[in-house]
């Protein structure tokens, strides 16, 4: 079978696992929809890493399978398409890994549900949304890929539609994202406006000699790169959840937790980042525009940290995470190193997956509790799942020593820091000092909440009671619960459950205490956490290090002035060792409040003073906004509406004419007695007008 068929099929398969388990899955089951759902993806990310391997070992070279039109007006010209280069290489091993695993652990989270063949359809259409992005050919697929996994994120955190929170939830990721994807649509329109295509291909090569190109608005003329550059990133922004367009992203933990591994780990968030490295031919003749995505990104991951530090619910924190690294890769590309950028996206989808799902082991160990304040002294009863927690707090901390090595989040986020410093230092870049030191103090922070969710979780004096998890499981307040425990509150009824009255997963009665997950939970946190700790020095070198020439193969392009990755490994020591200073006094700070003085947080939290409340209510961008766009919309309608159209056009049109014409047949009305007299003197009143009217005329 050649490659070019196999790729096909692998990008494919995810959608055939869909329509399965989406048509017949009632019919067949949940386990042939479960099995067929989770072994094409398993397909999928074998080819995947075909794929993979032989780009970075086997000399592969770039090629590209045309499979259909797709649109064609005009010049307007769209094919499906799958791209195979550097850049699809690596998205592929990531989502495929992510996304077979999150099937697999599924298995077992989500066992008590009585929708499990509609979830395996939602997660495989997904996938197969995000396998067309990252294997687009040309904008019009991109964008195809793009909506498709908005609307599979949509279906995925309002899976659980009765739960009022939910469906909440997925309405505000659906529509802040359209947002996001008006720009995005914009962007587009504006390069097929510069070039007259949307082929990658034909477009990359063209962008060099319009780098002078203007476009005159409001008696100014503007860089007409850096305004497709601006409103392609506009999209990105909201797909990837940065600053102003973020606020759907911590909501959307409403969604199962798997659900929140996927696309907070690998797939959707991703995109944005994944879509500035592939345009950076753009973006490195449009200097305005990478010195918004730089901003933008070092805003993002101060304020999502700063944020994190404070909030209670394990999945929140993670969220924020999310938030503040993503903020790390568009930095790194706003200062021009691409490679860094999706060398941290490829570790970072290890890592948040593991921190996701071992999040969800700790949830369903717990009984459906999320509060960590709720938690403590698990590390004994949950042993495995502590021990992949500590692996993915180590990784995504960054904790590592500068020459010597570290997990997988030390290798990309130190490459960052230290490109961020050396794109300032050597002029390429007027956000580089200001991202560097943004850089630093988010490592500091990051290890302050990561390691306040380890000492909260796992270790110190337990917070639990038997019967609050009782109560806590027989709300269903949590993931687990089916669509009927939403409404009722009630137990679940399938074999193998707890329940508030002390079964556990086995059917032996005793009281409720946590317990560490089944083993199809397990594995694929163990498989994560090999990637968590080995991918960073493992692929290293090819990423950004002595091969990366020969790893991207033109896939990323620098423009001739871009020397920083380069440079970056030339940065003063003091640079290299900044990282790990702020990383360990977070982590020590976060040790002498939840360790050493146990208790001094919350008895400080519990004064809600004014840097507390402001973190802990993220910056007030909830309520702001609620006030501003929802309110406000809310308002402006009321006017169009209640001022507008009822008193003015309804007044003064149909209500008015109405009114007219029904007061005046009421007071004709009153002329219709039916008496015979009347009437006959109304006619003697008409012939004695007429008469006067005639005398008056013949007299004349």
């Amino acid at each position: 079978m050649s490659l070019e068929l196999l790729v096909t099929l692998g990008v494919f398969a995810p959608l055939l696992g869909a329509a399965v388990a989406g048509f017949f899955g009632r019919r067949i089951g949940n386990i042939p929809s479960q099995t067929v759902t989770t072994g094409l993806l398993f397909f999928s990310c074998a080819v995947a890493w075909t794929v993979f391997s032989q780009w970075t070992w086997g000399g592969l070279e770039p090629f590209t399978v045309q499979i259909a039109p797709f649109i064609n007006v005009g010049d307007f010209q769209s094919n499906w398409s799958i791209r195979i280069d550097a850049l699809s290489a690596v998205m592929l091993v990531v989502v495929t890994s992510v996304s077979s695993l999150v099937h697999l652990y599924s298995w077992g989270y989500m066992a008590e549900d009585d929708s499990k063949p509609r979830f395996f359809a939602y997660l495989s259409l997904f996938t197969f949304a995000m396998l067309a992005l990252v294997t687009a050919a040309d904008f019009m697929q991109l964008f195809f890929g793009w909506e498709g996994v908005g609307l599979a994120s949509y279906l995925l955190i309002g899976f659980w539609f009765k739960k009022a929170t939910a469906s909440a939830a997925a309405i505000k990721a659906f529509v802040v994202n359209r947002v996001g994807d008006f720009g995005f649509a914009l962007g587009i329109i504006t390069v097929f406006w510069m070039f007259g295509t949307i082929q990658f291909a034909e477009l990359f090569p063209m962008i060099a000699s319009q780098q002078g190109q203007g476009w005159s608005f409001l008696g100014h003329t503007w860089s007409a790169l850096d305004l497709a550059g601006v409103l392609l990133f506009i999209g990105a922004m909201g797909k990837s959840a940065q600053f102003f367009l973020h606020t759907w992203l911590p909501d959307a933990m409403e969604g199962p937790t798997p659900v929140s591994a996927l696309i907070h780990a690998a797939t959707m968030v991703t995109a944005g980042v994944y879509m500035v490295c592939l345009l950076s031919p753009i973006y490195e003749y449009a200097p305005t525009a990478s010195l918004l995505i730089a901003i933008v990104g070092a805003v993002t991951a101060l304020f999502a940290a700063t944020v994190g530090l404070m909030q209670n619910d394990i999945k929140r924190v993670i969220a924020y995470s999310t938030c503040s690294q993503l903020g790390y890769m568009f930095f790194a590309a706003g200062v021009g190193v691409y490679e860094s950028a999706m060398f941290h996206l490829f570790t970072h989808a290890f890592f948040k997956a593991l921190l996701f799902l071992g999040a969800g082991s700790v949830i369903h160990g717990m009984h459906h509790e999320q509060d960590m304040r709720k938690m403590g002294g698990l590390w004994k009863l949950l042993p495995v799942t502590y021990a992949v927690m500590m692996i993915g707090t180590i990784a995504i901390t960054g904790l590592g020593i500068p020459e010597i090595g570290g997990f997988a989040g030390f290798y990309s986020k130190d490459s960052i820091i230290e490109s961020a410093y050396a794109a300032a230092s050597t002029g390429h870049s007027a956000a580089g000092y200001f991202a560097f030191f943004v850089g630093i103090i988010a490592a500091g922070l990051t290890s302050y909440y990561s390691w306040r969710l380890i000492f909260m979780t796992f270790h110190n004096k337990p917070q639990w009671t038997e019967e609050a998890m009782a109560h806590a499981h027989a709300s269903g307040h949590d993931d687990h619960a089916s669509q009927a425990q939403i409404e009722t509150h009630s137990e679940p009824i399938e074999d193998g459950d707890h329940n508030a009255h002390g079964h556990d997963d086995h059917g032996h009665h005793g009281p409720l205490k946590p317990h560490e997950s089944p083993w199809i939970m397990l594995v694929p946190l163990i498989l994560l956490s090999i990637g968590a700790i080995a991918a960073g020095f493992v692929f290293a070198p090819e990423f950004i290090g002595h091969h990366e020439t020969e790893f991207w193969r033109g896939a990323i392009f620098n423009g001739a002035t871009n020397h920083v990755l380069h440079e970056s490994h030339e940065v003063p020591l003091w640079v290299k060792w900044s990282p790990l200073v702020l990383t360990l006094l977070g982590a020590a700070i976060a040790w002498y409040y939840y360790v050493l003085r146990e208790g001094l947080a919350k008895r400080m939290a519990a004064n809600e003073g004014p840097l507390w409340s402001f973190l802990y209510n993220k910056w007030y961008f909830d309520e702001i906004y609620d006030f501003v766009f929802v309110r406000g919309a809310k308002g402006l309608g009321d006017l169009f509406w209640k001022i507008g159209d009822v008193k003015i056009i309804d007044g003064l049109g149909p209500n008015g004419a109405a009114w007219a014409s029904l007061k005046s047949a009421a007071r004709l009305a009153k002329i219709q007695s039916g008496y015979v007299y009347h009437y006959a003197f109304v006619m003697l009143l008409g012939v004695a007008g007429l008469l006067a009217f005639a005398i008056y005329a013949w007299g004349a």
